[in-house]
């Protein structure tokens, strides 16, 4: 390893990341050192790290390389491995326009969850393909102290279970993880969103990430909340032949989702590089125990 390692810090809906380009994948970033980097006070914070990869470089990407030359390997603030991040897409996107790699227009990046068909926009949003939604079938239980709701389970390439609220005060401080049942539903854990109404096709969401605790705002999570809100008020573009678009506010920011009626869903929001710098390479191994 080098004695200094590149680095920048970016966001999405303030769903903030350490960025760590890495093209033929040769640094060494092991939980800890991933955590250590994401440590808001001894490290550089982040909700979460993208290691910048060529695909053809990283064994769990060499298989997609041939659609897409960029592997976004992204870990949460804890230092584990995730199955994706639609925030995170997007500021990883907007990093490789940044760095000369790419230009605006249709891209491809891959991601455990798959590859994802990004676009750069001219005004600077980007927007993701984030896949099709599942519904697993069965009863979800999510509990706030003495209050429960039940949730639905929605996965994204990713877990996630969406309660309905009065108020989003009820999710409570979500340093922790929400309990909830069955655990069979979720044995790797959760992502937990809880959501109250905002006006026609317009919602507000808390969510705890798995991995991460509350975070300012989840990509994944808006898309899960704005499929479940869509079947809830009776809305299944497969079925009504149009598509559901839904504004998801999350603490950082807006998020404008849509679900076409082949069930594929878009995600359109910012994304801001704020800083880029080098991390020392010794304090790294001596933070890493």
């Amino acid at each position: 390893m080098s004695t200094r390692i590149a680095f920048l810090k970016g966001h999405g809906t303030e769903n903030d990341f350490v960025i760590i380009p890495d093209p033929e994948n040769v640094i060494d970033l092991p939980p800890a050192a991933v955590a250590a980097l994401c440590d808001r006070r001894a490290g550089i914070g982040g909700d979460g790290l993208l290691h910048v990869v060529r695909s053809a470089a990283h064994p769990e990407a060499r298989a997609m390389a041939a659609e897409a030359e960029w592997f976004m390997d992204y870990r949460n603030g804890d230092g584990s491995v995730a199955e994706m991040c639609g925030n995170g897409v997007r500021v990883f996107a907007h990093y490789l326009q940044r760095a000369g790699h790419v230009a605006e227009g249709d891209i491809a990046v891959a991601t455990r969850g798959g590859v994802k068909t990004v676009h750069i926009a001219k005004e600077g949003d980007i927007t993701v393909g984030m896949g099709k939604a599942l519904l697993p079938e069965g009863d979800v239980t999510v509990s706030v102290g003495e209050r429960s709701w039940s949730a639905r389970n929605v996965n994204m390439g990713n877990p996630h279970a969406v309660a309905f609220v009065e108020d989003l005060d009820h999710a409570g401080d979500l340093y922790t993880a929400p309990p909830f049942s069955p655990a069979s539903a979720y044995p790797d854990g959760v992502n937990v969103e809880f959501v109250v109404d905002r006006g026609l096709r317009h919602v507000a969401l808390r969510v705890h990430e798995r991995g991460s605790g509350e975070t300012r705002s989840c990509g994944t999570g808006a898309c899960a909340v704005a499929v479940a809100t869509a079947r809830r008020d009776g809305a299944d573009p497969a079925v009504t032949g149009t598509p559901a678009t839904y504004t998801v506010d999350v603490p950082g920011g807006r998020l404008v989702i849509t679900e076409r009626p082949d069930g594929e869903i878009e995600m359109t929001g910012p994304a801001v590089i704020v800083a880029e710098g080098e991390i020392d390479a010794g304090w790294l191994e001596t933070a890493t125990p």
